[in-house]
């Protein structure tokens, strides 16, 4: 006999209204997933089987209030993902982001149809955000991968500059004429980033900036600049 295939489930973290019950039965027929409404007070029952996902109501759970709610789970539920909808936008996503780990967010004017296919995408471990967040994001934690590792390997905010050209494919020239500095000072921060990160020459730098800081990607305007002189 074969096997019945496992239910996921989805929980609406939300206060019990008509509103939210028709949006309840709408995620339930078009996902096939167990929905339930989940007030953000009551004690959730984990489920028997399937892959659960837990979708915040952003207007029920503030941001601030969201980690506190998440340590509030069960064990069995700690490691569900989380998602959050009626986010307002930009930067309402990056706050509730900087309160706690969402595997997904839904703006307040997407579809419906949207959220179902967002739900699945969340049900098999991938995430689900704009590609506007995800750039936002990515740049931050660029930002942030290079600002702590500066300390440690000596780096001015300059020498980051330059290494950020380098990895850009500049020229000495075209970092001199970027920085506003002579090739003769561009050659001088060369020789100190080298002896810093223990490199004798460009190649090695380019395979330390890779091993160490990952792509580094120039501003728009300074790859455009680049682009110009080649």
């Amino acid at each position: 006999m074969p096997q019945e295939k496992a239910t996921n489930t989805v929980f609406v973290v939300t206060e019990k209204s008509p509103q939210s019950q028709l949006f309840a039965e709408y995620l339930g027929t078009h996902t096939e997933c167990r929905v339930h409404i989940q007030p953000p007070h009551e004690p959730i029952t984990t489920p028997a089987s399937g892959n659960t996902l837990m979708l915040i109501d952003s207007d029920h759970i503030s941001a601030e209030t969201l980690p506190d709610w998440q340590h509030r789970l069960p064990e069995a539920l700690s490691n569900t993902p989380i998602a959050a909808f009626n986010i307002r936008d930009m930067d309402h996503a990056l706050e509730a982001l900087s309160c706690a780990q969402l595997k997904g967010v839904f703006y307040r004017h997407e579809s419906l149809d949207v959220i179902c296919k967002g739900i699945h995408a969340l049900l098999e471990g991938e995430l689900w955000m704009s590609r506007e967040l995800m750039t936002r994001l990515i740049l931050f934690y660029r930002k942030y991968q290079n600002n702590a590792f500066r300390p440690a390997c000596g780096l001015t905010n300059r020498e980051m500059e330059i290494i950020s050209l380098l990895s850009a494919g500049a020229s000495n020239h075209q970092i001199a004429e970027k920085l506003f500095l002579s090739e003769h000072t561009v050659k001088s921060h060369l020789y100190n980033i080298f002896r810093k990160i223990n490199v004798h020459n460009r190649i090695q730098a380019l395979n330390w900036i890779h091993q160490n800081l990952g792509p580094i990607l120039p501003n728009i305007e300074t790859a455009r600049s680049l682009q110009r002189h080649r």
